[in-house]
């Protein structure tokens, strides 16, 4: 994971499962504290999975973000199994997808 405080952006790559969870969590958390107010971006276009403890930590981001009169937006996995996951539980629906920031290269 790779937090740009001064974007406004975290990058997120590779695995989403129970495992990564805790810190995916802090550093969403930590994502929107720096960034109060104004929309913050998860860019997930690295990740090739994510499961239901991944959702959740996105779900909880996003409600944090608009309490404190933000949002959080994603950029969406560019593996179709993965972007899979937001579709069937209809959390496509939820989240605004954005393109990968400017000023960040795309995950690899």
């Amino acid at each position: 994971m790779e937090l740009q405080r001064e974007t406004g952006t975290l990058r997120v790559a590779g695995r989403v499962d129970a495992v990564v969870a805790p810190e995916l969590r802090d550093a969403v958390i930590t994502l929107v504290a720096d960034n109060a107010g104004v929309a913050v971006t998860v860019d997930l276009s690295g990740v090739d999975f994510i499961d239901s403890a991944g959702l959740a930590c996105l779900v909880q981001g996003m409600k944090r973000a608009r309490q404190g009169g933000g949002d959080l937006r994603l950029t969406a996995p560019e593996n179709g199994d993965a972007f899979r996951v937001f579709e069937l539980t209809r959390f496509d629906r939820v989240f605004e997808f954005v393109e990968a920031p400017a000023s960040m290269p795309k995950a690899a």
